[in-house]
């Protein structure tokens, strides 16, 4: 098959839509179950390119998160500590310790949980078990892996009374060096953006401090990689191996900044105490309940702790988590890491990243004021790589 028809295009309105190859080739992939729409694929491939990359490049299992043709996160198939699986509401899934791949599924999906509702799922591996009924009780539009274990497929196809999309991939699959897209009726050619991202994009150190370990340094690729298939201005942060908050199609890059650290900020909230504690009524669903947390954490939490309001949520009534108590919380982090698609016109970037507990950071360079932005990085003891590698996305 060299053609797939789809419902419609980007919206409803936008038909007839579909995916070609040109001939004799065939697509690389194949509708398991349910059908994709014009969005889900451009998601499902995106999404592909980045955990295989991300595979290559650390040796481990990949997942990530994909919404409106940017990843929420993407994380590598690191151990879960228990207070992740809380954050992430898997502590009753068994077998999650055995499985690296289910980890980092976790990891993506449980990052920025209110960005990943209907998001589309992409595997580096053949998908197990565990990681299918991870995938089950979220709220999902589909998933791409290079294959399944016939029970996962199972699982699977349950999901969404039986229309949840399943995509399989061809993993040696690779497209032509050329790529063109139509806009307004006009072809735009260029070549694929096939630049590999390893190690050696850090070698160059322009700070004062140069210490990166193998763990620092795998936390820069990923924020790389996830950064590589992301919808430009973008800004990665990272963290013990995931991506924790993405700041993407910003025209400026201090909001890019901004933006993602907003969003790391809410991650490393989530496992504060006062957090951790919320007793949730037994039907209030996953949903609403990262909904419940995100207001809790950010501007309504007196509201959601009001009386006559918290009965539609919580058991028991609980305490305001103040704005002395979020940033004496979050002072206490450090080792973060913070990658850019582009260089850093300003050192405000730097000012921003510390709050959010920078360590290290990797950007391109090139900028009349780089300088600066060192003299910030050395001011607070940030290793800082430049590697002269712009990855704009669009």
């Amino acid at each position: 098959m060299n053609q797939l028809e789809l419902k419609y295009g980007n919206n409803p309105h936008q038909k007839p839509a579909r995916i070609s190859i040109d001939e004799p080739n065939q697509l690389p992939l194949t509708v398991l179950n349910g059908k994709a729409g014009y969005i889900n694929l451009l998601d499902a491939l995106n999404g592909w390119q980045l955990v295989r990359e991300l595979k290559e490049a650390t040796g481990l299992p990949a997942a990530t998160s994909f919404k409106h043709v940017s990843p929420t996160s993407a994380a590598i198939g690191r151990r879960l500590p228990e207070v992740l699986k809380k954050i992430s509401f898997v502590e009753d899934i068994a077998g999650l310790d055995d499985s690296p791949l289910a980890s980092a599924y976790v990891r993506a999906r449980g990052t920025d949980r209110m960005c990943s509702f209907g998001d589309f799922v992409a595997l580096s591996d053949v998908c197990d078990v565990v990681t299918a009924q991870c995938i089950k009780r979220e709220v999902s539009d589909g998933v791409i892996a290079p294959g399944y274990e016939p029970e996962a497929l199972k699982i699977l196809q349950s999901k969404r009374n039986g229309n949840y999309t399943v995509l399989q991939i061809d993993p040696s699959y690779e497209p032509s060096e050329i790529e063109t897209k139509d806009v307004f009726g006009i072809t735009f050619t260029q070549h694929r953006n096939d630049l590999k991202i390893d190690e050696s994009l850090l070698d160059n150190i322009v700070t004062a401090n140069t210490q990166l370990s193998l763990e620092n340094k795998q936390d820069l690729l990923i924020g790389l990689i996830t950064l590589k298939y992301t919808q430009s201005n973008s800004v990665c942060y990272s963290y013990q191996g995931q991506a924790i908050g993405v700041g993407a199609g910003q025209q400026s890059r201090i909001h890019c900044t901004r933006l993602a650290g907003d969003k790391a900020d809410t991650w490393f909230l989530r496992q504060h105490p006062k957090v951790l504690d919320l007793q949730f009524r037994e039907d209030l669903g996953r949903a609403n309940r990262d909904n419940v947390i995100d207001s809790y954490i950010n501007q309504n939490e007196e509201d959601v702790c009001a009386e006559g309001i918290w009965q539609q949520y919580f058991t028991r009534q609980p305490q305001p988590l103040t704005d002395g108590e979020k940033k004496e919380f979050l002072s206490s982090i450090s080792g973060v890491s913070l990658a850019s698609d582009a260089f850093f016109p300003f050192s405000d970037n730097i000012k921003r990243a510390v709050k959010s507990g920078v360590s290290y950071v990797v950007q391109p360079g090139g900028s009349i004021r780089d300088d600066a932005v060192i003299d910030e990085c050395n001011t607070h003891n940030i290793v800082m790589v430049c590697n002269g590698i712009r990855l704009f996305h669009h």
